[in-house]
């Protein structure tokens, strides 16, 4: 970073507990190395979390350490404001989530919430991001220009309130602004426990006095604060800016603002990089080739969008949704994205290549598995899942093509085009009826009723596999697409799971019900219960009694009962004329007695 051509700063930062018992700011900065320095530029973020929560230093500490990690997560083809607004969205609905899920529920002020101001520098521009009573200086001559507005309400001169903070509601509310840089401009990122207790010409002389070393200058703005009284936490980050991009950088930028649609690629062409070895799968919304990194000789996936859908803005936005969901995610279930290490021209995404196969051809290749193989993998695809869940997105396309086994047995669910971040409103929003982004046989029925889908919906997905790999078959057929009202899905009638040629234990067949059951409420809570459930037999389930013969054979049942039936009308027939001869029989006799008793007489 110390080329003229390339962005360059010196930060200095100091924090401190004060008088309080601990440390509710927190703070960080982000520089990378190129290429995501020119794409993305420097991030800055200070959040300072509210005194009346126990829990506000996690939220502080969340908020800035998402920031910095998810926002180089983000497209290239993004600009600063819609990757940070897109982060700090997600960032906003899981730790409003994380309150609701707990015992502050009730009360917003002791929840998982903080203040936030964030700054990024990118090429010549500062983009600055701010909700709450953090603020955002920038020095200009003499004086502290305060460029963020303090989110509060006063209800007397010595009483107030945020009127909004990170966490705070479902939904948030981000102040925006950019302007131009300038080499040697300075910026002051500070808490209220410090900029109410400095006055703004000390701040500067020390600024000034202490370019030479930036954290003691810090540290003396935070010492003189809690000198005179402040009872907070006390946070300052100064700026300077260095460095900015020669011409030639701006112009990459530029390009990188508006990345182009890549052609159809055929063998041997080569893409920022990446030659192209051949086209693994082509479809109306995506084309997936197996490519090689020329720099590292690595084979990888090619993932680009469709030409037909290049009109699309919806679909762009998903496609691009699906490399940032790729990159938030580290674990060894999910598929692993690779990072950018060279300029690129053109939208696409990058995974490591997996050698083996998906799971759909895996269950062509193993018709009739063991239990404790199933078993394998689905806790594995369960883990997977949990790595979604634990930032509030969901799959929601898991099915058996959408999961891999390499040759190591291992297991990760691929494919991210329809996965949904919580708080952010798609172009198009998947829970609308007609628009299911999944997989029919394998969608959970409520999607189909046009309601937003929750964890246990991918929990009904997993069930689903898991019953097909056990054996052969849908829970309910092709009903589940079909059944679009409240009415028709109380009548989707499960088919047991046991069949008389597979060694399964009758309560599989329970949790099986269970984990597909149509009305999500009647689900399994969380994914651990379900796997949890397919090794230690419920009582739940082991108290009942092998199904009736109407869920195993309903047809046979159905010719049982109607064979039965018939039996007994023609008995009942019999037995009428037999009831009609005996009376004829009894007239007759009556007659010929009173006869015979005439001629007597």
């Amino acid at each position: 970073m110390n080329m003229a051509t390339a962005l360059n700063i010196s930060v200095g930062q100091h924090s401190d507990k004060g008088r309080k018992e601990i440390n509710q700011d927190f703070h960080g900065v982000s520089a990378p190395a190129e290429p995501l320095l020119t794409s993305k530029g420097i991030a800055i973020a200070l959040a300072d979390g509210i005194g009346s929560s126990d829990v506000s230093q996690i939220a502080s500490e969340f908020a800035v350490m998402g920031l910095l990690d998810d926002y180089y997560c983000t497209s290239e083809a993004w600009s600063v404001k819609r990757s940070v607004e897109r982060v700090l969205t997600a960032t906003n609905a899981w730790l409003h989530s994380r309150s609701r899920q707990s015992q502050y529920r009730y009360d917003k002020d002791k929840g998982y919430v903080c203040a936030l101001s964030a700054l990024v520098i990118k090429s010549t521009t500062a983009h600055i991001f701010h909700v709450g009573d953090t603020r955002v200086y920038r020095l200009v001559g003499n004086t502290l220009e305060q460029l963020t507005e303090d989110h509060r309400v006063w209800v007397s001169e010595d009483k107030n309130y945020l009127s909004r903070a990170v966490g705070f509601n479902p939904q948030i509310d981000i102040d925006y602004q950019s302007l131009q840089v300038a080499k040697g401009d300075i910026f002051v990122l500070a808490t209220d426990g410090v900029y109410e207790h400095v006055d703004a010409p000390f701040m500067v002389e020390t600024i000034q006095r202490g370019r030479g070393d930036l954290d003691a200058a810090a540290r003396m703005i935070v010492a003189t604060a809690y000198e005179h009284g402040s009872t907070d936490n006390l946070t300052v980050q100064i700026v300077v800016v260095d460095e900015l991009p020669s011409q030639n950088a701006g112009e990459i930028h530029q390009r990188l603002s508006s990345l182009a649609l890549p052609p159809l690629l055929e063998a041997r062409a080569v893409l920022d990089g990446y030659r192209i070895v051949r086209e693994v799968h082509g479809s109306s919304r995506s084309h997936i080739y197996l490519a090689v990194d020329t720099e590292t000789d690595a084979s990888v996936i090619l993932k680009t969008p469709s030409l037909d859908l290049q009109g699309d803005p919806a679909y762009l936005e998903r496609f691009l949704t699906e490399e940032w969901v790729a990159r938030r995610i580290d674990s060894a279930h999910v598929l692993k994205p690779c990072l950018p290490t060279r300029e690129r021209h053109y939208i696409y995404v990058v995974t490591e290549f997996i050698d083996g196969q998906t799971l759909a051809q895996w269950m062509i290749d193993n018709p009739q598995p063991d239990l404790e193989t199933v078993r394998g993998i689905v806790e594995q695809i369960a883990k997977g899942l949990q790595a979604f869940h634990s930032l509030e997105m969901l799959h929601q396309d898991l099915r058996p093509n959408n999961v891999m086994i390499d040759k190591t047995g291992t297991v990760k669910i691929i494919d991210f085009g329809a996965t949904r971040v919580a708080g952010i409103t798609e172009l198009a929003a998947p829970g609308e009826p007609g628009n299911i982004l999944g997989t029919a046989q394998y969608t959970a029925p409520e999607y189909f009723l046009g309601e937003v889908g929750t964890e246990r919906s991918d929990l009904f997905s997993l069930g689903v596999i898991t019953y097909q790999m056990l054996s052969g078959r849908l829970p309910y057929g092709a009903e589940v697409a079909k059944a679009k009202t409240q009415s028709a899905q109380r009548k989707l009638h499960y088919a047991s799971v046991l069949h008389e040629d597979r060694d399964i234990p009758a309560w599989i067949d329970g949790v099986l019900c269970k984990a597909v059951h149509p009305n999500p409420l009647k689900r399994y809570e969380a994914l651990s219960e379900f796997v949890y459930d397919l090794r230690h037999p419920s009582r739940e389930f082991l108290n009942r009694t092998r199904p009736p013969l109407t869920e195993r054979h309903p047809v046979r049942f159905w010719k049982s009962v109607s064979a039965v039936l018939a039996l007994m009308v023609v008995m009942l027939l019999f037995m009428q004329f037999g009831v009609q001869r005996t009376s004829s029989g009894s007239s007759q006799g009556i007659s010929n007695t009173s006869l015979l008793n005439q001629e007597i007489k």
